[in-house]
């Protein structure tokens, strides 16, 4: 019951947030330029600052080494969520400046602010090592595939024969640029952490992320109107792709594996289906915005994916264990 109940505190903690950023701009804190602002600093200094330093503080060379095999596992479910989420996006006539929200709401997560804490009021810090197996796939697929297919669905875009190029000047965007920074120091050994001035500078502006994040979720619910979340065909079939289409592949995966003689400790397969099942990225509705989006969209299935996780969890800890 303890556990139960730490894994809903951190899920009120993000609607709590949401609810500041919500009143604070209905009570006209926020101008209209403030959300704009905010998704810049987030997408280009405060991101790649708390990628940067939770590769460097939660890694060792000796993991990258050891958890290999399980990054298979992790990169191969997030290749199939892709596959069924072009499929879903071509059947259901999923409309532009909606699909690259709409498959990134498939495939990808939010590891750090739900994902994290939940698994160590689940497994305890003894899963560490699985959930960064996890952490590694997801932040890959987010910031080198993800992002793009958001920028490169702007309905703002001229209808031409070149609307769906990569835009090259874009290649890499600044969080899989501090990632990539980070796996550099990393291998090279490079204790640049250990500099106190530079380790609590990149903590603190890393560690703005979320909370500036949801208070912007908070921001476009006031714009739009509590109205505005609602369950409509889209949002539906996002929810059930995160909360069971993504952890049954990855449930999938693992019995696969084991019938082809794998052997996958308990905890490991545990922590790779709970965190494939975390919420939405906090960070959607801002990507969504930068490319001239549907934002609306976005929030919603953000706020209603974290919301209705707090009922996802129990379940979700009823099913596991059984693997």
């Amino acid at each position: 019951m303890a556990v139960l109940w730490n894994s809903i505190q951190s899920v009120l903690v993000v609607v709590l947030i949401m609810i500041l950023g919500y009143v604070l701009r209905r009570q006209g804190w926020f101008d209209d330029k403030f959300g704009g602002t905010i998704s810049k600093f987030i997408k280009n200094i405060a991101l790649p600052a708390s990628i940067f330093v939770s590769v460097l503080s939660r890694l060792t060379r000796g993991q990258l080494a050891s958890f290999s095999g399980y990054l298979v596992y992790g990169f191969l479910s997030v290749i199939i969520g892709y596959l069924i989420a072009f499929l879903l996006v071509r059947i259901l006539k999923v409309r532009p400046g909606r699909k690259g929200i709409f498959i990134n709401a498939l495939v990808n997560a939010n590891t750090i602010f739900i994902g994290l804490p939940l698994n160590i009021a689940l497994f305890g810090n003894k899963s560490m090592t699985y959930f960064l197996v996890y952490y590694i796939v997801n932040t890959v697929s987010t910031w080198a595939f993800g992002v793009f297919l958001i920028s490169n669905d702007d309905p703002t875009k001229p209808k031409h024969s070149g609307n769906n190029k990569i835009d090259w000047k874009k290649l890499l965007p600044m969080p899989l640029v501090g990632f990539l920074v980070a796996l550099v120091f990393l291998l090279l050994n490079i204790p640049i952490l250990n500099v106190s001035f530079i380790d609590s500078t990149l903590t603190y502006v890393g560690d703005l992320v979320t909370p500036l994040s949801l208070i912007y979720i908070g921001i476009v619910l006031a714009d739009a109107g509590l109205k505005s979340i609602h369950f409509d065909r889209d949002t539906i079939v996002a929810l059930l792709g995160r909360f069971i289409l993504a952890p049954a592949i990855m449930v999938g995966i693992i019995i696969a594996a084991k019938n082809f003689g794998a052997t996958i400790p308990s905890l490991a397969s545990q922590t790779l289906i709970v965190q494939a099942a975390t919420p939405m990225l906090a960070v959607l509705p801002i990507l969504a915005n930068e490319a001239h989006g549907d934002v609306e969209y976005a929030t919603n299935i953000v706020t209603t994916s974290t919301v209705l996780f707090i009922v996802v969890v129990p379940i979700l800890m009823s099913l596991i264990q059984f693997m």
